[in-house]
């Protein structure tokens, strides 16, 4: 015959039933952990640093883009005053638009070169840096495993074991 609690009272057996104490809860289970304010101030006081330096971090990165595209025009009229004085010095006549036709083909070449190298490994750069940066700080989760370098020793002891 069975009792309240599931118990068997002739045998004791339970058939699979938990025995529970008198307040209802599962003997044998730990209780829940309590609210303690103090870590979750913790927590958040934590997240919400992460959070500013995050914006700083992405405002400082943009500032970047911005001083580079400064020194990017800055260069090109440094070329292009460089180039205009130093080629048209002195010309004068009808080989003068031949001059302006070949210093400005000089110009647009060393600009262009230049120009789109140093573009072309800043885009490069920034885009690496957001992956490797912004999208490792929100996704990246270090639950795997510990890595230990491959080792001939660990391979015999291992064996030999």
């Amino acid at each position: 015959m069975r009792g309240s609690n599931g118990v068997n009272e002739e045998n004791g057996d339970t058939n699979g039933l938990v025995a529970q104490n008198g307040d209802g809860e599962a003997e044998g289970e730990e209780d829940e952990e309590a609210f303690n304010f103090g870590d979750i101030f913790v927590h958040q006081a934590i997240h919400t640093i992460e959070f500013c330096l995050g914006c700083i971090s992405n405002t400082a990165s943009y500032l970047r883009l911005w001083a580079l595209s400064l020194a990017h025009a800055e260069l090109s009229e440094v070329l292009w005053n460089m180039m205009m004085r130093i080629g048209l010095n002195g010309v004068t006549g009808g080989i003068q638009v031949v001059a302006i036709f070949a210093v400005f083909a000089i110009w647009a070449v060393l600009t262009l070169a230049i120009l789109l190298i140093m573009e072309g490994l800043s885009a490069f750069l920034h885009a690496l840096r957001l992956h490797w940066v912004e999208f490792q700080n929100k996704f990246y989760e270090g639950s795997g495993y510990k890595f230990q370098p491959f080792s001939f020793e660990i391979i015999t002891e291992a064996d030999s074991d």
